[in-house]
């Protein structure tokens, strides 16, 4: 299947009709994934801290350190969350929290260190935005600051804070998170010192269809040079208890712009291999009907989610649900690591 370019995309978004979009999507899916398998992985969302300096708004999970609500996890409580993770078949914990107004590279590295001295556990953890609000808290480049978290135990990065990759976008929605470029160079580093990284694309609020294009385009380029992202996942704005919901801005066209816009990312990141279905804002129908439309794979079992949750959203589904919907789909369900290397089935 050839490339496709940004304009091409685009006028696949606006000009076909949706069943054809799926069966393009899903003929590019088979190219990568012929054998009918659909993976998923057993892990937990572990939010370390609420407290946050960027204030953005379409969130609804953070708390300032002024607000009273505000929490850091204690070493004890992550260790247990991780212990009863474990005891599920989880193999990886996703650790991401607020951009803290006074934590430094040290108070990460010593978060690290605990968990590895306690847990053998895949931790996959701290999106781009922290990495750069650690680095300039720390008076460290991003690579040193990447570098000093891999010795401390950080084994992969997930893509979170990307919301839409353009800064007219980021500009009001995130005014003290990092800029495009800068997430970019996070990932960009992250490659290249060997860590394997996920994408995600936050849409269905203020940005235009060109602008999630040029999100998808900025990526595809990136992954032409570097081959370090995993996956993709592109997910809805929760509206919920947000700022950005109170202000006015309205949902688009719900499951049917998810399932176009999920099978326009499988077309033109071609580079990139597998494409994740958002359970956890669709439901299990449409995550279902996700594996027709590009996805190859489930995500998390998500023993624990906070963030989503916070806007008012609170599917939850089991590992046992998650291989009925894949079966049910007519795939073959499949446990995974971060890395996308097949587990042995559960007994």
């Amino acid at each position: 299947m050839a490339r496709i370019s940004a304009s091409d995309a685009l006028a696949l978004f606006q000009e076909s009709d949706l069943l054809g979009l799926g069966q393009r999507a899903d003929e590019a899916r088979k190219l990568l994934h012929g054998d009918g398998v659909v993976t998923y992985i057993i892990d937990r969302n572990i939010n370390y801290t609420n407290i946050c300096v960027s204030g953005c708004l379409f969130c609804a999970f953070y708390r300032t350190a002024k607000s009273g609500e505000g929490y850091v996890l204690s070493s004890e409580e992550i260790n247990e969350k991780i212990a009863e993770t474990k005891d599920v078949g989880g193999v990886q914990i996703l650790m991401q929290g607020g951009l803290h107004p006074t934590w430094r590279i040290g108070e990460y590295e010593k978060m690290l260190r605990e968990i590895k001295a306690e847990h053998e556990i895949h931790i996959h953890a701290l999106s781009p935005p922290e990495i750069c609000h650690i680095a300039e808290l720390s008076g460290l480049s991003i690579k040193e600051t990447i570098s000093r978290l891999i010795e401390a135990g950080l084994d992969s990065i997930p893509g979170g804070g990307a919301e839409i990759l353009v800064d007219r976008v980021r500009s009001r929605l995130s005014p003290n998170k990092c800029n495009a470029d800068k997430w970019l160079e996070v990932m960009r580093s992250a490659h290249g010192l060997g860590l394997k990284t996920t994408a995600t694309m936050m849409f269905d609020h203020i940005e235009t269809l060109e602008e999630r294009i040029r999100h998808m385009e900025r990526l595809r380029e990136l992954q032409d040079d570097t081959g370090g992202f995993t996956a993709f996942i592109p997910w809805p704005f929760q509206h919920g208890a947000t700022a950005l919901g109170k202000s006015g801005v309205e949902k688009k066209t719900g499951s049917l712009d998810y399932l176009r816009t999920l099978a326009i990312s499988r077309i033109m990141l071609d580079n990139i291999p597998n494409i994740q279905a958002s359970w956890v804002t669709q439901g299990s129908k449409v995550s279902q009907m996700a594996l027709f439309f590009g996805a190859n794979d489930m995500g998390s079992t998500m023993l624990e989610e906070n963030v989503v949750r916070a806007a008012g959203v609170s599917f939850r589904l089991s590992e046992k649900e998650i291989r009925g919907i894949i079966t049910d789909a007519g795939f073959v369900p499949r446990r995974r690591t971060q890395a996308y290397a097949l587990l042995p089935e559960p007994a």
